[in-house]
């Protein structure tokens, strides 16, 4: 078990133009979001003494942040391993708070992807020994995964569309998410097809969208309006940075940081209540459930099947509608940790969950190469 465990607590969230945001920009975005957290804290700007972003639209995200929301932060960090950043940044600040170089930290990305371009695109970079075939950035990538995994298991594109419809299934008790209405197995399967065996309905969403969440030490976080989150335990691995090097395509990094992570949290897979899960595809999801350890290897197209991580089911997967159906601003780690702190105050409306006392977050980065794993609490949970 961690030292870092209960130390620190999430205790203001925010967020801004989730879907779409015509005419504002990512940096207008964040701030809406990062002034909304503050004020959920019950603190003010001047409070804020701690910055920790990443954005795919500012090369030095923190100098952004501070000069846009005029701070002078006495600790920053603008550590960017793509969409797995921010759980990242909840250790990091964690680590901050408890060396006493910042009091009140901020958490924060903003991105206008959707009206700014509207395409699904990635600073996922062709490398070197990808460039001569011209892939199709990121989704060549995790075609490539899933037609390896598909292979390898006998997972079939019935078994992808169950993450699909599971996640619609949650947005639409959520008037927050992007994309509501009817999704059957039959609309993934005969959705068009955008690199085999990935249909566009395989796909998250392409939106605009701010996500920000304050984090102070726990004594001081019990004094503030909102019931605290706290930190349990997180933990990050890297194994590749290309596809091409990927040692296993059908095995993430997850299975390193989901160990080290629910260790470091104390917890063991019966005591979580909620799983959130970067569904940047329908592959992910079926790989981070095997090698978070919910279910083995290769067994995961089984294990959704019958609507088990829908609403209603035995694992309440996604419950904001995830990426595929909620929002997805090009980087959406942050979102991750909203819908978890929502679900355990209790601030989730109709898709609240009956027991909501821990959570377990899996943010990914790149093309299924950076995995950082998190796990917040309630009160009740330590």
């Amino acid at each position: 078990m961690s030292t870092l465990r209960g130390k620190t607590a999430i205790v203001g969230i925010g967020s801004a133009g989730i879907g779409a945001a015509p005419g504002f920009s990512a940096i207008e975005l964040l701030g809406q979001a990062s002034l909304a957290a503050i004020a959920d804290a019950g603190l003010s700007l001047g409070d804020i003494d701690g910055i920790f972003a990443a954005t795919s639209s500012h090369a030095f995200p923190t100098l952004s942040v501070a000069e846009y929301l005029g701070i002078r932060p006495s600790f920053f960090d603008g550590t960017n391993v793509g969409g797995s950043s921010f759980e990242m940044h909840l250790l990091q600040a964690t680590l901050a708070l408890e060396a006493g170089l910042c009091n009140a930290a901020l958490i924060c990305y903003g991105s206008n992807q959707r009206t700014a371009g509207g395409r699904l695109v990635s600073m996922s970079e062709p490398q070197w020994h990808e460039t001569p075939y011209k892939p199709r950035h990121p989704i060549t990538a995790y075609a490539l995964a899933a037609s390896r995994y598909m292979h390898q298991y006998g997972v079939t594109r019935e078994d992808l569309a169950e993450v699909a419809v599971a996640a619609r299934g949650w947005a639409n008790l959520n008037p927050e998410a992007f994309a509501q209405g009817p999704l059957s197995i039959e609309d993934v399967l005969s959705s068009r097809m955008i690199s085999d065996p990935l249909s566009a309905a395989d796909c998250c969403l392409v939106t605009d969208g701010g996500g920000a969440c304050v984090m102070v030490r726990a004594d001081r976080a019990r004094d503030l309006p909102q019931s605290p989150v706290y930190f349990m335990g997180a933990a990050g691995a890297q194994w590749h940075r290309s596809i091409v090097a990927m040692p296993d395509l059908t095995v993430t990094a997850a299975s390193e940081s989901g160990p080290r992570a629910m260790a470091a949290a104390n917890v063991a897979h019966a005591d979580i209540d909620l799983v959130m899960l970067y569904d940047a595809f329908t592959l992910n999801t079926l790989l981070f459930l095997e090698d978070l350890g919910f279910c083995p290897k290769g067994e995961a197209g089984q294990f959704v099947r019958g609507g088990r991580i829908a609403p209603g089911g035995e694992l309440a997967v996604n419950t904001n509608g995830g990426g595929l159906s909620c929002v997805h601003p090009g980087m959406y780690g942050m979102f991750l940790i909203i819908e978890a702190v929502r679900q355990i105050r209790r601030q989730a409306g109709a898709r609240q969950l009956d027991k909501a006392d821990i959570a377990l977050l899996h943010g990914n980065g790149g093309t299924l190469s950076s995995q950082v794993t998190a796990v917040l609490g309630s009160a009740a949970a330590l």
